[in-house]
């Protein structure tokens, strides 16, 4: 009988705030071709002419603002998450990160190590983009293949309207919300560009961007990472019965000058307070975990932004983390899995989107 294992994985983080540390992380991370989808030569020439030349100082001071002792808040609460998962559950887990020297190479290869030949692999992102959960899921298998042939992997699919995961967010957001009088709350997704969507609509037709694509059924919506963002938006605005105009969504941390996902989330800061809203909640429901993207970007920069143009009162929910209904419902995916893959994988429960470029 095969022994079974689990994967965790998320996005990684430089190993110290110093430069050098953060040009080999963002060199790992742009010379992904599932991030900066170029051919490799012109890829290369940006990434290592250009912003590696550049980039790098910018980005680790903005990590020192968010820097901890422990180390980075990624990592750390990733760790802490890991542990909470790993003492609930009777398999042996194993955490790695995309990018970065917690490599997924190392995490299938500590689980071969405790005799695991049966892998659930869990990217940590609710919503499926080739930037993502898919590069997460092909350097798996593309390692799977080169070390460890004997290994099985199974993907756990993009849960972003799973009524666990729901719950888990909207119980977290209530408990930060507290007694905060807010106006509006601003569901601040990840960009990505425009074209990702097109290269990953699995009909090579539906998406058209075009404000009612999204809200037609198809099978695209598979792999439709604006349509998914869309989807997590509706569910908690329905549980927590949100009235029409008090909330929107927008999308951040855009790159180069292609077109990306609008609104865009710093726009929105701009434009908010000229619109009467003053009190201001702002979710990244992309993200389980806070991140350079989440900490420093919108609960800091963010704030300032929407502040001077005439914001009164600011804030940011923390993403999921280490919360303990968070954890439970990842355990609980866990323990479904290891039941039924003794026999046979449900198509609800597992699925493999994976395309190669």
């Amino acid at each position: 009988m095969s022994k079974q294992g689990v994967l965790l994985v998320n996005l990684g983080s430089p190993d110290s705030t110093k430069i050098k540390d953060v040009k080999k992380y963002l060199g790992e991370f742009l010379m992904d071709e599932r991030v900066i989808d170029m051919p490799y030569l012109k890829r290369y020439l940006l990434i290592h002419g250009i912003i590696l030349n550049t980039r790098p100082k910018i980005t680790a001071a903005a990590y020192e603002k968010i820097w901890t002792e422990e180390g980075s808040p990624l990592v750390v609460l990733s760790e802490k998450f890991h542990k909470k998962v790993v003492e609930k559950n009777r398999f042996p887990i194993a955490l790695a990160m995309r990018y970065g020297s917690m490599s997924i190479e190392k995490g299938i290869a500590e689980l071969h190590n405790q005799g695991v030949d049966y892998i659930l692999l869990i990217p940590l992102y609710p919503h499926f983009a080739m930037s993502s959960f898919e590069t997460v899921e092909v350097k798996a298998l593309e390692i799977q293949k080169k070390r460890f042939p004997k290994i099985k992997i199974d993907t756990f699919p993009p849960f972003y309207n799973r009524k666990d995961y729901i719950d888990a967010m909207v119980k977290n957001i209530n408990n930060e919300i507290g007694d905060f009088n807010y106006d509006y709350i601003l569901f601040s997704y990840h960009g990505i560009p425009e074209r990702h969507l097109r290269i990953s609509d699995t009909t090579n037709s539906h998406c058209k961007i075009d404000g009612t694509c999204c809200d037609k059924h198809s099978k695209a919506h598979e792999t439709c990472y604006r349509h998914q963002c869309f989807e997590t938006t509706k569910e908690i605005v329905k549980q927590m019965d949100l009235k029409d105009g008090t909330y929107g969504n927008s999308f951040q941390s855009r790159m180069l000058k292609d077109p990306w996902l609008k609104p865009y989330t710093d726009f929105e800061f701009d434009k908010l307070p000229k619109q009467g809203v003053k009190n201001l909640i702002v979710l990244t429901p992309s993200f389980v975990t806070d991140c350079l993207e989440t900490l420093e970007e919108i609960a800091m920069a963010g704030k300032e932004q929407f502040l001077n143009a005439g914001g009164s009162t600011y804030k940011h929910i923390p993403c999921l983390n280490d919360d303990d209904q968070w954890v439970d419902v990842v355990g609980s995916w866990i323990n479904q899995w290891a039941i039924s893959s003794k026999y046979s994988i449900p198509d609800d429960i597992i699925t493999n989107n994976t395309r190669r470029l």
